[in-house]
């Protein structure tokens, strides 16, 4: 899983390291400390000093120090398809994210994208839900500067999530139409029912993330259908299996290679029926 701290929303590592980039947290299956990666950290995964149900002193709680205590000048939108104490919510979406800024004259704003269900509680303190340590969970937190939040809150109106929290002010949704017509339910998309937007970290040289989303209604499988045809290239994918999604090995150097079960990432232990993560590699590129 992944860890990252908000301040003047910058991601942030553990305790006060500042990331102007991205932060990605790794559990495994029945792991309390996760494995962290860091963007410019030479591509190492690192050890997490403190289990993740620990409330502060990893990365998990400092990426979401102001989403789950009250902050005056950091405002969010929260959602996920199972909400906080929220029972038996319908949703065709599987998204799960915080999306933020501060709402002061400085430019800084972040995008944590997560697998885990009834997660964060918004404005009450940190609690990790306790049965999800026997699952493998995943974290992704992207510093971006504030001019990317209306790109990134397109590509979600997409995914239609189920926004459970939001404090944004109307000042600062006014100026970004896709964030107000998500916010408001206003997610319904015309055809084409798939997009590809590109973003970047905030850092002096960001890291390019390019983001593929698609509608609730459209019938495409995400690996072959979209990836495989926009990147070109052989990909192998790390999910859930399915009657969809299987190998494929008919193109050279253009199909589809299942990982099995189980895997290890820096001496953790994974398997696919405990592990909700989804992880596709293009050669030497990391797409979660």
């Amino acid at each position: 899983m992944l860890t990252c701290r908000i301040v003047k929303v910058f991601c942030k590592q553990h305790q006060n390291a500042k990331m102007q980039g991205e932060v990605v947290m790794q559990t495994a299956p029945a792991q309390s400390n996760g494995k962290v990666l860091v963007e410019g950290a030479a591509a190492n995964w690192a050890g997490s000093p403190v289990a993740v149900t620990a409330d502060n002193g990893h990365s998990f709680a400092k990426a979401l120090e102001h989403v789950i205590a009250v902050n005056a000048n950091n405002k969010f939108i929260s959602y996920n398809n199972l909400p906080p104490d929220v029972p038996k919510v319908k949703t065709k979406s599987n998204s799960k994210g915080v999306l933020m800024m501060d709402t002061t004259n400085a430019d800084a704003a972040a995008w944590i994208v997560h697998t885990v269900p009834g997660f964060p509680k918004a404005r009450t303190g940190y609690l990790f839900p306790p049965a999800e340590i026997q699952k493998g969970h995943l974290l992704i937190c992207l510093t971006i500067k504030e001019d990317q939040i209306d790109t990134i809150a397109l590509t979600l109106r997409f995914a239609t999530p189920l926004i459970y929290y939001n404090d944004i002010p109307d000042t600062e949704m006014n100026s970004r139409p896709n964030l107000k017509k998500l916010v408001s339910g206003e997610s319904r998309i015309l055809p084409p029912l798939a997009v590809t937007k590109d973003t970047a970290t905030a850092a002096a040289v960001g890291l390019k993330v390019t983001i593929y989303s698609k509608g609730e209604k459209s019938r495409y499988e995400i690996y072959r259908k979209i990836l495989l045809k926009k990147l070109k290239s052989t990909v192998k994918v790390w999910t859930a299996r399915d009657n969809k999604l299987k190998s494929d090995c008919r193109i050279p150097e253009r199909n589809i290679r299942l990982v099995t079960s189980p895997i290890s990432v820096n001496g953790d232990q994974s398997t696919l029926e405990n592990d909700v993560s989804h992880v596709c590699i293009i050669k030497l590129i990391i797409v979660f």
